[in-house]
């Protein structure tokens, strides 16, 4: 599914235009990026947690040349399924 197939899905369930649930979807989609690039968490009971986790500098090595490469440290942002979602999925 990519985003205009979710957002047709969210303008059939909720009975919005595709123009109203599209900039509900961006909307939605805003505000978890924001919340996460302020260093909260966000939780939607029964659908899982976004968050974000720090990854520690480390050594690479490009596969073409063998030669090693320094990988800087960075955020990652993550997800982890709520039990609602996995019971879902596992029907």
């Amino acid at each position: 599914m990519n985003k205009n197939d979710l957002v047709a899905a969210v303008a059939d369930k909720t009975g919005l235009s595709k123009a109203d649930a599209g900039k509900a979807i961006d909307g939605v989609f805003e505000a978890v990026t924001d919340a996460l690039t302020g260093g909260d968490e966000v939780r939607l009971v029964g659908f899982g947690t976004f968050s974000v986790a720090a990854r520690a500098a480390s050594q690479g090595r490009n596969p073409r040349t063998g030669e090693v490469i320094q990988i800087p440290a960075s955020k990652q942002p993550k997800f982890k399924a709520g039990k609602g979602l996995k019971d879902a999925v596992n029907k």
